[in-house]
């Protein structure tokens, strides 16, 4: 019994002490907790802040950082980027509740030493950033151009008639899964708040070609050369230019290649001089112009190569270069001439120009039978002959004549692929098909004269559209007698065929007349004779 009365007091104490306590949490649950004081987050003195105003401060803080750069690396490369980019902040919501809860959980003890703890020194939590993982995604998507190191392939080059190999080089190609897991490792576990190096996961990108491959390039597959001797300095000058932009060119197994993007862009910083063109049916003066010679040069050495042709345009007009149908046109995006490599090997293009003859040469290893020979034949299948537009042109007195537009005769036109083995002809299949546009000849008349009825005849030879009757015309006017006579004449012959359908006009209309008596007298109707009223 006198055991009992001596732990008694203890007892009280206890439960006074509980009952203090929970009346204490209990009026604190009532009103909104707030952390301690003396309690830091980072550099963050959070002290006596509700959850709110805790993390409310956070969020200042991660302002006040936001512009702190990083720079992101991968090899010789590198972007500047800032912390607001990589969408930085806080986990701050699980150390906010912990530093409410500091002093008021646990049990009586943990709680006491809690806040004894604190009357020594200040309780400092750490703060843990984080990184935006689709932001740090989009941002890596778009400057891979800055942060990839593309890999240099293997090169050839000729050199004296003889091939050189040029070692590549490896790449470097940013790994975007294990870059941005990288980011994200080193802003919540490392960063310390300030300006940081971040070195990006990247893997190796191997370069096309060895040299064992590039040493199969030695055969000529397919050449072809044509002629631009006659061309005016600047379409030579732009024929050269070409040339120059195309030679060198190498093509590894199922790699196309796209002439346009090989020699644009056509303009006077590229090397281009002003030149004819086709242009919706004239001739045009435009940088590069001559360009299409060497596209179509190029075309005749890939087909004998037998490389796959993907695309390819013929002109609007024929061209005097090569045979109808074995053209090949370049007009910006629209028209360009493409082929893929579809051997199994390198290939290489060589072009030059050499004494007013564009060659190409298509060398690569040749693995078609040595008895078996490729060529093309070209066949006319129509031919439209142009007129002429007769333009009067009152600048100019009557006698001047002037071509402004020359003719173009059109054509319809095949390329046959004709393949013969030993010297006999084995297969002939059609291979393209083209069309020219025939276009007249445009010749301006000079019509400007004081006399009215000079400028009458004019007019009236004019509107025959026949280039000889206007030249006749003018030859009356001028004073030659012989012109003037066949001027009468054709007058003369003109008035009696004006009299003759006049006749015949009038014939119709008394027929007609004599038919409608008969049927208002009830005599029925009469035939008219088969020639009136014919054509």
């Amino acid at each position: 019994m006198k055991k009992y009365i001596r732990l008694l007091p203890a007892l009280i104490l206890a439960l006074t002490v509980g009952f203090v306590s929970h009346s204490l949490m209990k009026v604190e649950a009532e009103e909104e907790m707030t952390i301690p004081y003396t309690v830091y987050i980072g550099d963050i003195d959070v002290s006596g802040m509700t959850a709110k105003e805790a993390e409310e401060a956070l969020d200042a803080y991660v302002r006040t950082i936001r512009n702190t750069s990083f720079t992101l690396t991968t090899g010789d490369k590198s972007i500047h980027v800032s912390a607001e980019d990589l969408g930085l902040g806080v986990e701050g919501a699980d150390v906010i509740e912990e530093a409410l809860h500091l002093g008021r959980s646990g049990n009586l003890i943990s709680r006491y030493k809690d806040k004894k703890d604190l009357e020594k020194e200040p309780k400092r939590y750490d703060i843990t950033f984080s990184a935006d993982e689709s932001r740090i995604q989009s941002l890596l998507g778009a400057n891979m151009e800055n942060l990839n190191q593309e890999a240099v392939n293997c090169g050839l080059e000729r050199v004296n008639g003889a091939f050189n190999i040029i070692d590549g080089a490896n790449g470097i190609e940013v790994n975007t899964t294990e870059s941005v897991q990288a980011i994200q490792d080193y802003i919540r576990q490392e960063w310390d708040g300030t300006s940081a190096v971040i070195s990006l996961v990247t893997d190796v990108t191997e370069p096309q070609g060895t040299k064992e491959s590039l040493s199969k390039v030695k055969d000529v597959l397919g050449a072809f050369h044509t002629d631009f001797s006659s061309s005016a300095a600047g379409r030579a000058k732009n024929v050269q230019r070409g040339a120059e932009l195309i030679n060198g060119s190498l093509l590894y197994p199922g790699e196309q290649f796209s002439v346009y993007e090989a020699v644009a862009p056509m303009d006077a910083e590229n090397g281009y001089e002003l030149a004819g063109s086709y242009e919706n049916g004239t001739t045009v003066q435009t940088y590069g112009g001559g360009i299409c010679q060497v596209s179509t040069t190029l075309y005749n050495a890939v087909i004998l190569s037998e490389l796959q042709i993907d695309e390819r345009y013929n002109h609007s007009m024929i061209v005097t270069y090569v045979k109808p149908s074995m053209d090949a046109a370049i007009a910006g995006t629209v028209k360009d001439l493409k082929f893929s490599n579809n051997t199994d090997a390198p290939i290489y293009i060589e072009g030059y120009t050499s004494g007013g003859q564009l060659y190409f040469t298509i060398y690569g290893e040749e693995t078609r039978p040595s008895n078996r020979v490729v060529s093309y034949e070209s066949e006319t299948i129509s031919q439209t002959n142009p007129g002429v537009s007769l333009q009067a042109d009152g600048s100019h007195g009557i006698g001047y004549f002037a071509t402004l537009s020359t003719p173009h005769t059109g054509y319809t036109a095949r390329l046959w692929k004709v393949v013969t083995v030993d010297g006999k002809e084995e297969s002939r299949t059609e291979f393209n098909s083209s069309q020219y546009r025939a276009t007249n000849k445009v010749l301006a008349v000079g019509t400007a004269t004081d006399n009215p009825e000079a400028a009458a005849q004019m007019a009236a030879a004019i509107a025959t559209g026949n280039e000889g009757t206007v030249r006749s015309t003018v030859a009356a006017l001028q004073g030659d007698p012989a012109a003037q006579a066949a001027q009468q004449a054709a007058a003369d012959a003109a008035a009696a065929q004006a009299a003759a359908e006049a006749a015949a006009a009038q014939a119709a209309a008394e027929q007609a007349a004599a038919e409608q008596a008969a049927a208002e007298q009830g005599l029925g109707e009469l035939q008219a004779p088969e020639d009136v009223g014919d054509e």
